[in-house]
This record gives structure tokens, C-alpha cells and sequence, in this order.
């Protein structure tokens, strides 16, 4: 296994997460599309993961209504140590007016239901897991920040925010002296760039890491999608179509990724995974996987190393038009020629 540095913190993270969103949930729908793993199966992966170098293991309190949690803290219990832990808060996790959102409140009990079940003292990694339109960021940045005096979390991150409201949140924090974001969780994947127009920079420029969730766009970049209308009945894509691919498009990335994959004796899937771990910004990146062969076969792909022409022709086919400002910002020719 290979490992990166968390952003600016001293903690360093394996290259491949294992994701736990498979965790538990058979028979309740959506989780048992999902995976609906019991304790055996889902211990089989993990112990497999750890002992292949993983280090970082992600969750949250809504998958699987929290069975997720519950499923991960059991399995993990007798190699906590060897764990960096992270889960994630926000999703509505009962009927009540307050059992959902970012406030004080929500955090404060959300937490303290994670702690419970996972069966830990302290969680790694928390992060919030989207954006509460309606608590004033510094109520929720507050609450975390007391969280982590308090020594039931280690370090904030945050996922599927946008560039300006992560900029926010950073920049309160530094106003305010309170605990900073230091990863960002966010959907990237050959068949979805958007973040390289404004979080990836603002990611790199702030020096925040960068954990990758879905990176073969919902089983869409394994290979068994095709024009011919083959298609995968197990992946989260051909169940739910989440998340969302222009399907011409993401055919021809495929059909590039099969001649990458051919040239340097891999698999789709590990050369999908592989451009991703490429990408500069990318600290980690999330396997969510159901079998024993998904696992081994991701792992696998953090010793892929792609030429500096296959990267180039991956790019080639996927890259997104630019968007403004960045177009005209990329021209510089009104520069004076001694600025």
C-alpha cells in the first residue's frame, strides 16, 4: 500500500479507503441495492483491507439507517488501532424537527450516536456530510471545533461542497481560531471532472486533502457498460443510475480506457482508479466495494502506474469544456511581456 499526507496535518492516509456504504441494510430498501452486507461479509473485507495496507475506513451515521456504523464498529473492534475512522453527519436520522441538518443540537447528538454505535471513544475523520441551508456555518464550525477539545474527534473534513461554501467555512475558521476542514469527500471520476473547475484549486491553494468517492461513477468506468447494451445488474449505476453520466460521452472514455487498460495488461477498473490516484489533488481514494474480488482487484490498482501517454489520452476524452471565468483567465496574453 501506498500513503499520502492528509492535507496539511501530520496524518497520513492510505491511497485506497475502504467504504462501508455496503454495510448492513439487507432487505430496506435502497441499501440492500447498495450491498447489504452482514457482519461475516463485511468483516472478510475489512480484515482483508487492513491487512493490505489500508488505514482509512469511511461511513456514515445514514447508510443503512446507521446498521453501517453499527456493522463497522463490531468488525474493527479488536484492530481499532490500526483504523483511521472516519464517518459523517447530516442526513435525517429520525422523524423528529431536529434529527437532521448542521445545527449545535443535531451535531451534538449525531456524534454522540456515532460514538455509541461504532463502539469508540473518538472518531478520526468527521465529516459533514452537505451543506444545511439553514444553520449559520459558524454555529456548526463552533460545535465541531468543541467536539474536537473535547477529544471525541481528531480532525473536521467536509463533502459534496461547493468551492465557495468550503472557502467560507475555511475562512470562518481562521477568523474565528476554530478547528479547520483538512479533507474534502467529493464525486470524482473520468466520467465526472466538475470539481477541477473551483474546489480542486481551492483544495490545492489551501492545502486541504482531497478523498475521492465514487471513482468509477457508480460501477459506470468498470468496463461492463458498453453502446452494445451490456450493462452490470450489481453496480450502484445500473440499479440507480447515480451517479449521473452523460452515457456517449462516458462510451468513449470507456472504449479509451479499454485500449489503456490492454496496453498495460490491466483491468478498466484499475485504470479508471489508477487516472484518479494520478490526479495531483487526490489524497485517497474511497473503494465501495461488495466482493472479495472488487477489493483485491482496486488494491490492485494503486501499483498501476500510467504513462505519461495514457494519461494523456485519458484526458483527452473526458476533459470538460472550460467554464468562466476560467477560459479567459487561462488567457494571459494582455500581460505586459515583462510582468
Amino acid at each position: 500500500m501506498k500513503f499520502a499526507q492528509l492535507g496539511a496535518t501530520g496524518l497520513y492516509v492510505s491511497r485506497i479507503a475502504l467504504g462501508a456504504m455496503s454495510f448492513g441494510g439487507a432487505g430496506t430498501p435502497p441499501w440492500n441495492f447498495v450491498g447489504g452486507l452482514d457482519d461475516a461479509a463485511a468483516g472478510l473485507l475489512v480484515n482483508t483491507a487492513l491487512d493490505a495496507g489500508v488505514n482509512l475506513i469511511d461511513t456514515a451515521d445514514m447508510y443503512a439507517d446507521g446498521e453501517s456504523e453499527e456493522i463497522l464498529g463490531r468488525v474493527i473492534k479488536s484492530r481499532r488501532d490500526e483504523v483511521i475512522l472516519a464517518t459523517k453527519l447530516a442526513a435525517r436520522m429520525g422523524p423528529g424537527p431536529n434529527d437532521a441538518g448542521l445545527s449545535r443540537y443535531h451535531v451534538t447528538n449525531a456524534l454522540d450516536a456515532s460514538l455509541r454505535r461504532l463502539g469508540t471513544d473518538h472518531i478520526d475523520l468527521y465529516q459533514i456530510h452537505n451543506i444545511d441551508p439553514i444553520t449559520p456555518i459558524e454555529e456548526t464550525l463552533r460545535a465541531l471545533d468543541d467536539a474536537v477539545r473535547a477529544g471525541k474527534i481528531r480532525y473536521l473534513g467536509a463533502s459534496n461542497l461547493a468551492a465557495w461554501q468550503l472557502a467560507r467555512a475555511l475562512g470562518k475558521s481562521d477568523q474565528l481560531g476554530l478547528s479547520r476542514f483538512v479533507a474534502s469527500q467529493s464525486y470524482y471520476s473520468l466520467a465526472g471532472r466538475d470539481i477541477e473547475a473551483e474546489l480542486v484549486p481551492l483544495l490545492t491553494e489551501e492545502k486541504v486533502g482531497l478523498i475521492v468517492w465514487s471513482p468509477l461513477a457508480g460501477g459506470f468506468l468498470s468496463g461492463k457498460f458498453g453502446r452494445d447494451g451490456s450493462t452490470d445488474a450489481e453496480a450502484r449505476h445500473g440499479k440507480t443510475g447515480f451517479p449521473p453520466v452523460d452515457p456517449e460521452a462516458g462510451y468513449d472514455i470507456v472504449d479509451v480506457l479499454r485500449k489503456v487498460a490492454e496496453r498495460r495488461e490491466a483491468t478498466v477498473a484499475q485504470t479508471a482508479l489508477a487516472w484518479v490516484l494520478a490526479q495531483p489533488a487526490v489524497t485517497s481514494v474511497i473503494a465501495g466495494v461488495k466482493r472479495l474480488d472488487q477489493l483485491t482487484g482496486n488494491l490492485a490498482a494503486v501499483e498501476l502506474e500510467l504513462t505519461a501517454e495514457d494519461l494523456a489520452e485519458l484526458d483527452e476524452v473526458s476533459r470538460p469544456a472550460a467554464r468562466y471565468p476560467n477560459w479567459l483567465q487561462a488567457d494571459q496574453s494582455w500581460r505586459h511581456p515583462a510582468a
